[in-house]
C-alpha cells in the first residue's frame, strides 16, 4: 500500500504559522515593487527568491530576509503581512527565499542539513546559502545601506540561527523565533528520548513525500484509533511508507542519542554570538517551546558584548505572528494584546536599532509575559537570579504541599496499571490530524486536563486552596521516585493551575485545570541518553525530569496540582514496558501491562522543584 497524499491549501499546510498568514493572492502594492528571481549559490544551485523593494524612500534601506522550506511564491507585499506590517511601514527591502530542494528552488532538501566541510571547495549548508544570498543582494539591489537581518519561525527560525553560526559581515541582526534546538531531547521529534509519533510521522510525510506540502490521508477523522490499530512501529514501513521517507528511516536507525542527533543539535553548532540575536519562545508552544531557551543559554555563556536577548510570551507555536494575542484557546490575558505588542514594541524596534540605528538601543536581557498576573516583565538575566528553589511534595490521599512527608504516612506510594492497549490520549478525542481541517493541535497545551481526572491510570495530587499568590519564575524540575513491574516505562508529569470551583470572573472557567509545565521521560534513558538500560523491576529509582521554564502566578484562591501518567498517545509512541533494544523494532507481543508506583515517603519524597519568587 502506497502513501496516499492530498495537497493542502496554505491555511492547512503551514504548521509553522507562516503560510496561513500569507495565504492570499499577489495583489498589486502601492508601496512595494515585487521582483521574482533566482540567486545562484556557490555550487551552482539556483534558489527562488522574492524581493520587495519600497517604491518611494528617502534613505538607503537594509535587507530583511526570511528563508523557508514552505514556499514563498504566494507571499504578498510585506505591508499586507501582519507578521511584518509594522516593519514594512518603516521601510525595508524584504527578501523571501525557498531553501534548496523545496518548492521552486533547485537542489536536494535535507532535514536540518549538517554543517558543511569547509575544507571542500564549494561545500554548502544553510549558513553558506544565506551568506551567498546576502552577497548577491548587496551587489545587485541598489539603494541598500549594507546591513541585513534575518528572522523566521520554527524551521525558518532554525535557518535564521544557523545563518548566525557563520554570518556574512553584513548580517547585523538575527531574530530566531521558535527554533528547534535538539530534535532528540526537547523539540519536535522526541522529548527526553520518547518519540513524538503522530507529529514525527505526519511531518515526515508533509515535507518529504513531495516537494510541496501534502497531508497524509488517514481515511478517518480520529487519528487516535488509526495509530492504535497501527500496532508495532515497523508497520509504518511495512504497510505504508515502504522506506520512502528518509526522516522516518532516520528515526528507526537512530533510536538513541547518537552522533546523528548530536550533530544536528544547536548545543553542538553554536559557540558565541557573532551578531545581535533575539530568541523568541511561547509558553504554550506545542512544537518548539524549549528550542529558543536552549539557544539563548548556549550563547549566553559567551555573550561578552551584550547582544544575546530572549523574549517569552503566552503563545502557541508562532502565535505572535498574527492576531492580537489577547487569548489562547480558553485562556484570556486580561485584554493584553500580546501579539500586537510583540510585533510593534519588541520586534520592530529591535530591528530598527540594529539595522537602521533608530531608537535608543536599550533592550531588556529578557522580556517575559508573566501568566496568571498577565503582565509584561523585564529581567536582567534568564532565569532570574532572585528565584529560590522550593520543593512541593506529594503526600497520601492526593495531597500536595510544601511540607516534606513525615516519618509516618498511611501509604508510602500510589500506584496504577499502565496498559499500552488503552493509552491515555494526550488531548480530548477526537484527535484530529495534526495539520488537518478542524485540528485543535495548536492550542492543546492549554486544554482543560479534567478530561483525564477519572482515569485509573492517571495519578493526581493537589494543594489546599492557596491563601496567597505563589509566583514561579525559572526552571521547573520534577523529582520522581518511582518503580515499575516492567523493564521500561514512560513517566509523564504535568504541573497544573486549578481555577476556583466558583470562578466569578468567568464562570465557564470554574475548576479549569491549566497545564503550566509538562514533560515526558523515557525510563531507559535515566542514566544516559546515549546508552539506554533496562529498568530493574520493582526497584525504586529517582527520575529527574526537566519540566522547563515558566513565569506564572498561581493566584490566591487557586490550587496547584500535579498529574503523573505513563502514556500520552499518540503524540508519544507507546512504550512496550518491556525493554527492547530499539522500540521501532518492537513486536506486538512485546507490549505489556505494568504496575507503576510513585512514592511519597520520608526516604523517597517525590516532589516538584519550583523557582519561587517571594513578593
Amino acid at each position: 500500500m502506497k502513501i496516499v497524499l492530498r495537497t493542502c491549501i496554505f491555511s492547512i499546510a503551514l504548521f509553522f504559522c507562516l503560510n496561513s498568514l500569507f495565504a492570499q493572492t499577489n495583489q498589486a502594492s502601492d508601496k512595494y515593487k515585487r521582483i521574482d528571481t533566482t540567486i545562484t549559490m556557490r555550487d551552482g544551485i539556483k534558489l527562488f527568491t522574492v524581493i520587495y523593494i519600497p517604491k518611494q524612500t528617502t534613505e538607503k534601506l537594509p535587507f530583511l530576509m526570511l528563508r523557508t522550506p514552505y514556499g514563498v511564491k504566494g507571499y504578498p507585499s510585506p505591508e499586507k503581512q501582519e507578521y511584518v506590517k509594522d516593519m514594512a511601514e518603516d521601510g525595508y527591502i524584504f527578501v523571501f527565499q525557498d531553501i534548496r530542494g523545496r518548492y521552486l528552488s533547485g537542489g536536494t532538501f535535507e532535514m536540518q542539513r549538517f554543517n558543511r566541510d569547509k575544507s571542500k571547495k564549494n561545500s554548502i549548508d544553510e549558513a553558506s546559502d544565506t551568506y551567498d544570498t546576502i552577497d548577491w543582494l548587496l551587489k545587485n539591489i541598489p539603494n541598500n545601506n549594507g546591513n541585513a537581518g534575518i528572522y523566521g519561525i520554527s524551521y525558518d527560525g532554525w535557518t535564521s540561527i544557523i545563518a548566525a553560526t557563520d554570518p556574512h559581515p553584513a548580517l547585523k541582526a538575527v531574530s530566531e523565533q521558535a527554533t528547534p534546538a535538539d530534535m532528540y531531547l526537547t523539540d519536535d521529534f522526541h522529548h527526553n528520548g520518547a518519540f513524538r509519533l503522530s507529529y514525527g510521522f505526519e511531518y515526515a510525510v508533509l515535507t518529504e513525500a513531495s516537494k510541496t506540502d501534502s497531508l497524509y490521508n488517514f481515511g478517518q477523522y480520529d487519528t487516535y484509533d488509526w495509530y492504535l490499530k497501527l500496532g508495532e512501529l515497523a508497520n509504518i514501513n511495512k504497510k505504508y511508507a515502504h522506506g520512502t521517507l528518509p526522516t522516518w528511516n532516520n528515526y528507526v536507525a537512530h533510536p538513541n542519542y547518537d552522533d546523528f542527533w548530536q550533530k544536528q543539535a544547536l548545543a553542538f553548532r553554536l559557540d558565541k554570538p557573532r551578531t545581535a540575536i533575539q530568541h523568541v519562545s511561547g509558553w504554550w508552544d506545542q512544537e518548539d517551546m524549549v528550542g529558543p531557551q536552549t539557544a539563548y543559554q548556549v550563547l549566553e555563556k559567551q555573550d561578552k558584548n551584550h547582544q544575546n536577548f530572549i523574549v517569552l510570551g503566552p503563545w502557541r507555536h508562532g502565535g505572535w505572528a498574527g492576531g492580537e494575542g489577547n487569548s489562547l484557546g480558553n485562556i484570556k490575558f486580561d485584554g493584553q494584546a500580546t501579539g500586537t505588542y510583540f510585533r510593534k514594541e519588541i520586534q520592530a524596534k529591535w530591528f530598527a536599532w540594529y539595522l537602521k540605528g533608530k531608537g535608543d538601543g536599550k533592550f531588556a536581557e529578557a522580556i517575559s509575559f508573566q501568566t496568571g498576573s498577565n503582565k509584561w516583565m523585564n529581567y536582567t538575566a534568564w532565569p532570574p537570579k532572585e528565584a529560590q528553589e522550593k520543593n512541593i511534595y506529594f503526600h497520601t490521599d492526593g495531597k500536595l504541599s510544601f511540607e516534606k512527608p513525615a516519618a509516618i504516612e498511611i501509604n508510602d506510594f500510589d500506584s496504577y496499571v499502565s496498559d499500552p492497549a488503552k493509552p491515555v490520549p494526550y488531548r480530548q478525542r477526537p484527535v484530529e490530524e495534526t495539520y488537518g481541517p478542524g485540528s485543535r493541535w495548536y492550542t492543546w497545551l492549554t486544554d482543560d486536563q479534567r478530561f483525564v481526572d477519572n482515569r485509573p491510570d492517571v495519578l493526581t495530587w493537589q494543594t489546599d486552596t492557596l491563601t496567597n499568590d505563589v509566583t514561579i519564575t525559572g526552571d521547573v524540575i520534577a523529582k520522581l521516585y518511582a518503580a515499575t513491574s516492567g523493564t521500561d516505562a514512560d513517566w509523564v508529569v504535568k504541573l497544573i493551575d486549578v481555577y476556583p470551583q466558583d470562578y466569578k470572573k468567568e464562570l465557564k472557567m470554574s475548576g479549569y485545570e491549566l497545564m503550566i509545565s509538562e514533560e515526558v521521560f523515557r525510563g531507559r534513558f535515566r542514566n544516559s541518553f546515549t546508552n539506554p538500560e533496562p529498568i530493574t523491576p520493582d526497584k525504586v529509582e529517582l527520575y529527574t525530569i526537566d519540566l522547563h521554564a515558566a513565569d506564572h502566578v498561581f493566584k490566591k484562591g487557586h490550587k496547584i496540582m500535579v498529574q503523573v501518567q505513563s502514556t500520552w498517545f499518540p503524540i508519544i509512541d507507546r512504550n512496550p514496558q518491556k525493554y527492547v533494544p530499539n522500540i521501532f523494532e518492537a513486536k506486538d507481543a512485546d507490549y505489556q501491562k505494568a504496575i507503576q508506583k510513585v512514592y511519597h515517603s520520608i526516604n523517597f519524597s517525590s516532589s516538584i522543584v519550583l523557582p519561587v519568587v517571594e513578593k
